[in-house]
């Protein structure tokens, strides 16, 4: 029998090179209070016995990583469902921050999500999903879910929505006839009594209390749960104050009718209207928050439902769902693309304006790439299926875009610890309200009247949407231009850029370089030097190599065998070629084996270079064979881009690793003023590095994902060009689909235009509450006013949000 208690974890470890290591991590585990721990070397894990009242869980992973391993964490999306305003958001990070195994929990009020990174083994999602049932709220697991499964939730969603809006109806019908108390205050003979609650009584009280009473209790009864469950959890919400505020008013008044003081005043229509209220509003305020979603939903709809696949030579209609990669299927003209393929027949033109924002269409032909949700415009195409369900470029977009509406940025950080402590600082403020103006005045319904006021006019939902909101709908208004942003601090901080380095291959220039030019040396031919170029470069997956075999190709030109072959970097490549000894690279290093040549063919080759022209050399068995000139043309957007980059402020500097001349060449048709030539790719990433330490925190960098990773890596902000590429999405920060500079512009005006739209929001929602709670102790708010702007004050700020559609990505 175990001397310790039954509970037991079990986690994998990683980083385990042999049983040594196992034998390592069991002596620094056992060395807790109460921990037995046995490690399985061949798993990589580690089970432990423990007593829960001396050690938790988190200390041992701690310790584990403390002793050089690691052990894996998972991250999960919740769809969290109950929480009414930033106070829920922050109470149920609070919830997850204590639970052990728990890394990082970041709930998002406006998306109704929670992104938790956990410790598989030491906690599990059933196990998180269950601690926020406790506390009071709903948690399911966000997954990937079927057409017919989506329609039954948007079904449901519809049903509720319409419960929401009957069960406000009925608050409203009975709720109507007590606003004619409010009426009454306006009649000129009581206009000097308002400031102390006095008013008019038009409905007997009798019939007051049985139309506030089911308002009150049935109809707010959802407020008195969310309070209770946010109370007993530790924290309070919003829910708090209404409940609070309400039932003052209510049980104030219902005292003073059961007991028939005719000289008191009673305030059911404060009660009542304040919870019809507070319906309407969060009826608006869900149905503002839902467009700021609509980004997703919209990708989301162009999700092909079926397609025409290829099985035993006959193609038939499947659910687009079950295509594998290497399924053939078929594109009739005016079709959806069911999945990401490669075009294996026919030629059309794709409309790609959901994927890139580009309208116009884009010819594809055999070898040709294809995606997901585009639409074939003419033509019939037939394709391989080569991504496929959450592998597919739009999958891809819509997580990226999901990930980027729940992160939060930077700022919201900030607003988090005021919301955390808001409530609770509103109902100290009510008390000493009372508490003061009972004292000066010496009435007690006054006092109460204020306290009231001061409970329902503070609400923290506007400072809890100021800034989730505006994430939401610029990060969808990027993903429609073909901007993919990955979280919402890139896109607080791109507005920041001062610098950015740009790529010349593939970023400036198209990336599709061509040969335009063969010099052979003295006593060779054009045919011999491409021959012996095009061996070498068959090795290589170099878009130059790709120039080269290209030109071969379309010359007929026999290509000889390379053995040896090897890769310089950021001088060429070598090989044996027909048994003899070979170089192909730039100019200066094949001149090393090889002299330069007749003055002729060198002066040739210098003037190819100055022109923009990359030059090559080719030589074997010490003899130069010539030079040849591979052109890469500058994109036509480049030039405006470079300019809208400079009218914005922010210097653009090149770097390449073509010669000076040709970079010099390239940066005056671009218009760049500073570049850095001859770079080798493992030293692009210094270069950034340097200039970061002349402007910190504000180099940006644009290349083309893949042979840039470690510069993109190293840059403040991060800007892939081309969707194409799997690094692309891994590695930059900001991914644009279209093949287009002038997207990094656009990038940093959402940037700006959505931080704006941030400060503006949490500007609404300080001075609001700033003034208000003021206005409401000293008496000059009543407390249905109070609720009416407490309402409108989260519609205001999502409403503000909204306004960023207007923001345009080429102006």
């Amino acid at each position: 029998m175990s001397p310790y208690p039954a509970a037991t974890v079990s986690f994998p470890v990683r980083g385990m090179t042999c049983a040594a290591c196992a034998g390592i991590i069991e002596t620094v585990l056992n060395r807790l209070p109460s921990v037995r721990a046995r490690v399985n070397f061949v798993a990589e894990r580690v089970q432990v016995e423990f007593d829960g009242a001396q050690v938790n869980p988190q200390a041992m992973v701690e310790a584990v990583g403390k002793a050089g391993f690691s052990v894996p964490s998972e991250t999960v999306t919740l769809k969290v469902s109950g929480m009414t305003c930033a106070a829920c958001a922050s109470g149920i990070e609070r919830l997850l921050a204590r639970t052990p195994g728990v890394l990082y929990g970041n709930v998002n009020f406006a998306s109704a999500k929670a992104r938790v990174e956990y410790t598989p083994g030491v906690v599990d999602i059933a196990d998180i999903v269950s601690r926020i049932a406790k506390a009071g709220f709903g948690a399911e697991e966000v997954r990937e879910i079927s057409a017919a499964e989506a329609e039954a939730r948007e079904a449901r969603e519809r049903i509720k929505w319409r419960k929401e809006v009957a069960l406000f109806a009925v608050s409203s019908i009975l709720t109507l006839p007590l606003l004619a108390q409010m009426f009454a205050m306006f009649d000129v003979s009581t206009l000097d009594q308002i400031g102390q609650g006095h008013h008019s009584e038009v409905l007997p009280r009798w019939l007051q209390f049985a139309l506030a009473t089911p308002v009150q209790f049935w109809i707010a009864s959802r407020f008195y749960k969310a309070a209770w469950n946010s109370v007993r959890s530790g924290s309070a919400n919003m829910d708090v104050l209404v409940v609070l505020g309400t039932s003052m008013a209510y049980f104030s008044s219902a005292f003073v009718t059961a007991f028939g003081l005719s000289d008191q005043h009673v305030y059911f229509e404060a009660s009542a209207s304040i919870i019809t209220l507070v319906l309407l509003g969060r009826l608006l305020e869900t149905r503002a928050k839902n467009r700021t979603t609509s980004a997703i939903r919209a990708l989301l709809d162009l999700k092909p439902k079926t397609a025409r696949v290829e099985r035993d030579g006959v193609f038939v209609e499947v659910d687009a769902g079950t295509l594998v990669v290497g399924d053939v299927f078929q594109v009739a003209a005016g079709e959806s693309v069911p999945v990401d393929g490669e075009v294996i027949g026919g030629r059309s033109s794709v409309d790609e304006a959901m994927l890139s924002g580009e309208s116009l269409p884009v010819l594809k032909a055999p070898g040709s790439r294809i995606f997901a949700a585009t639409i074939n415009q003419n033509g019939m195409l037939r394709a391989r299926a080569i991504g496929v369900g959450a592998d597919t470029m739009l999958a891809r977009i819509i997580r990226m875009v999901d990930e980027a509406q729940g992160s939060k940025a930077p700022i919201q950080r900030h607003v988090d610890k005021i919301a955390a402590v808001f409530v609770p600082a509103v109902v100290a403020i009510a008390l000493l309200t009372f508490g003061l103006t009972l004292a000066f005045d010496g009435a007690v319904q006054t006092a109460l009247v204020h306290a009231i006021a001061v409970l329902v006019i503070a609400c923290p939902c506007a400072l809890g949407l100021a800034t989730p909101t505006a994430i939401m709908v610029g990060t969808g208004l990027g993903a429609r231009a073909g901007i993919l942003i990955r979280n919402a601090e890139v896109l607080e901080r791109a507005r920041c850029l001062k610098t950015l380095v740009v790529d010349k291959t593939g970023t400036l220039t198209d990336g599709k370089p061509e040969v335009t030019d063969i010099v052979p040396a003295a006593g060779e031919t054009g045919e011999r030097l491409l021959a012996v170029a095009a061996a070498l470069e068959a090795g290589s997956d170099h878009p130059l190599a790709r120039a080269i075999l290209k030109k071969a190709e379309e010359s007929a030109i026999a290509v000889p065998a390379v053995e040896a072959f090897e890769t310089i970097p950021g001088e060429g490549v070598s090989g044996r070629v027909e048994g003899a000894s070979a170089r192909l690279g730039a100019p200066a290093w094949v001149a090393e084996i090889a002299p330069a040549g007749e003055a002729s063919a060198r002066n040739a080759a210098e003037a190819l270079q100055a022109e923009g022209k990359t030059v090559v050399g080719v030589a074997i068995e010490n003899r130069l064979l010539g030079y040849l000139a591979i052109a890469d043309r500058i994109r036509e957007s480049s030039p405006e881009a470079v300019h809208r980059l400079r009218a914005m402020g922010i210097e653009v500097v090149m770097m390449t690793g073509d010669n000076r001349h040709t970079a010099d060449a390239i940066a005056k048709q671009a218009g760049v003023q500073r570049f850095f030539s001859e770079v080798l790719p493992h030293n692009k990433a210094e270069e950034v590095r340097r200039l970061q330490a002349a402007t910190p925190g504000q180099v940006g960098m644009a290349g083309d994902g893949i042979n840039d990773a470690p510069a993109l890596a190293a840059a403040d902000v991060s800007f892939a060009i081309g969707a194409g590429s799997d690094v692309a999405i891994d590695v930059a920060d900001v991914v644009l689909v279209r093949n287009d500079l002038r997207g990094v512009p656009a990038a940093i005006s959402l940037s700006t235009a959505t931080v704006r739209k941030i400060r503006q929001n949490l500007f609404f929602a300080f001075i609001y509450n700033a003034l208000g709670i003021p206005l409401a102790a000293v008496g000059l708010l009543n407390p249905v006013v109070a609720g009416a702007a407490m309402a409108l004050s989260s519609i205001s700020v999502v409403s503000n949000s909204l306004l960023l559609n207007r923001w345009k990505p080429w102006r």
